[in-house]
């Protein structure tokens, strides 16, 4: 038997008793004619004409947040999707029966209630309740905080509610019932997926979907989780990527491509890294990645004027703005910039050197793409505010993209940057079929020397672009760090409804 709070075992002993008094206390369904928004919207249309209620009733349906009783009267505040109202309920409008039962409820409960919209004397719009029924009883507290507004400013202030952001993530559903704001960034992020869609839909893509277990992860550099097939004895991958599936597509003839979906990798967490997060990738046969900023820049103001209203968004506290166009920088030369020193004359010793001396110590098991890559991070990334994208990356960064016209020891391809963070990513992808097998080769000598983090030779990858891949440009948007970005949220966590959590220790 599970360990009850006192207060659990009170509402279970009013569960039990609403049974005993013939109430179910878990309704099936109920008919819902309005919401609160809508309620509030009607009792303005009839006070406009002169009513001091509705003529017609409402029927709402949601969680009661509180009840204050006063003799035959009491108010209570409903909260729904939209909002929340005041009921008024009295025992003569009611009946004595019914409001008797109301001893017997409590914050939390779900419940539905029918009557006009009238307003109180204290000025309060409110539901004047004609019927009430309870649609599922709870059983466990919610963390509802205390509202009160401030006499002299006139601000909301709240007190108490769920205060741990540990187990608000790790609660969600608690979190959403009881903090309207965090329902509403999550609101946010269906508009800001659903412009990504009608931005690719408008423009001739077809949505497609790839696999997620692989019998060979590739498209990025990162370990996989690792699985095991028990029908077929063989071991899959969860995808890290969804590049070399969508290019092989673009083999067969589908011109342009995207998938929304989940990404894994076994990685770290921090403020922008969850193992499992969402992805978008496009590509588009005939494009190269000049094409790809140019539709980048326009998707980017488009989502943001339908997240926020407008191409200038506020992220903690900073002012950034989305219209286009952004600027263009040189990998290599902003590192020479920053750092004061050739990286390309460097060796790998120095860079490790360098590495150290801005404080990152693990640096012995990095080869010189990887050493490239952190000090780029350190020295540039970081430090980037207003949207920029990095250009002339080294091509051993870079094992899928096409070598740069007039100068192959750099690729074409561009990492959108703002706020100290990749929003995008994008290739001239590689469609010479020789090249990819000796990149792929190089990345297997990278994986033999210690690399866990080296691409997979997909000889698979190869054979699709032996029939012939066109001309074609890509591009990979983290949709996490985008809607932190639009919404401003600190965590990634914050924008993910169930992030991975350490596993929790049992209740005592």
């Amino acid at each position: 038997m599970q360990n009850r709070s006192q207060v659990q075992e009170d509402r279970y002993g009013k569960l039990n008793e609403l049974r005993r008094r013939g109430v179910e206390p878990y309704a099936y369904r109920y008919d819902t004619t309005h919401s609160t928004t809508a309620a509030r919207a009607l009792y303005a249309q009839a006070e406009a004409a002169g009513q001091n209620e509705t003529t017609d009733e409402v029927s709402l349906a949601g969680r009661i947040l509180s009840l204050r009783a006063h003799g035959k009267a009491t108010f209570a505040d409903l909260a729904d999707r939209e909002g929340r109202i005041q009921l008024f309920i009295r025992q003569n409008l009611l009946g004595a029966d019914a409001y008797d039962l109301l001893s017997l409820y409590d914050p939390g409960d779900w419940i539905g209630v029918k009557g006009p919209v009238v307003k109180t004397r204290t000025g309060e719009i409110s539901v004047a309740v004609k019927s009430l029924e309870l649609l599922s009883k709870s059983l466990r507290p919610l963390p509802i905080p205390k509202e009160e507004v401030d006499a002299t400013t006139g601000a909301r202030v709240v007190h108490g509610g769920f205060a741990d952001v540990e187990q608000r993530y790790r609660q969600r559903y608690a979190d959403l019932a009881v903090n309207p704001e965090v329902r509403q960034v999550f609101r946010v992020r269906t508009r800001i997926v659903t412009a990504m869609r009608r931005f690719l839909d408008e423009r001739g893509y077809v949505e497609v979907e790839t696999p997620i277990l692989q019998p060979l992860y590739g498209g990025a550099f990162a370990r996989p989780f690792v699985t095991h097939h028990n029908a077929l004895d063989m071991s899959l991958y969860l995808r890290i990527a969804d590049e070399l599936y969508l290019k092989r597509l673009i083999v067969g003839g589908l011109e342009r491509v995207y998938e929304i979906g989940k990404d894994f990798r076994n990685e770290g967490i921090d403020r922008t890294h969850n193992p499992e997060f969402s992805m978008l990738e496009f590509y588009e046969a005939f494009a190269d990645y000049q094409d790809m900023m140019r539709l980048v820049e326009e998707m980017f103001a488009e989502i943001a004027r339908e997240a926020t209203g407008s191409t200038t968004v506020t992220f903690q506290g900073t002012q950034i703005d989305f219209a286009p166009p952004y600027p263009r920088w040189s990998f290599l030369r902003a590192i020479a910039e920053r750092g004061g020193f050739d990286p390309v004359a460097a060796s790998e010793d120095e860079l490790r050197q360098r590495l150290r001396g801005l404080g990152v110590e693990d640096t012995l098991n990095m080869n010189r793409p990887k050493l490239l890559d952190e000090l780029f991070k350190e020295l540039v990334e970081q430090h980037i505010v207003a949207p920029v994208f990095i250009v002339d990356h080294p091509r051993e960064l870079s094992p899928l993209a096409k070598p740069k016209r007039g100068n192959p020891d750099v690729v074409e391809r561009f990492e959108l940057v703002a706020l100290g963070r990749e929003l995008a990513n994008s290739f001239s992808e590689l469609n010479d079929p020789i090249d990819q097998r000796e990149r792929f080769a190089a990345q297997a000598a990278l994986r033999a020397a210690g690399d866990e983090e080296a691409q997979s030779f997909d000889e698979d990858y190869v054979r699709a672009l032996e029939y012939g891949m066109p001309p074609t440009g890509g591009v990979g948007i983290g949709v996490d760090r985008l809607v932190m970005l639009l919404t401003d949220q600190p965590s990634i966590r914050d924008v993910i409804l169930f992030p991975t959590m350490r596993p929790e220790q049992a209740e005592t």
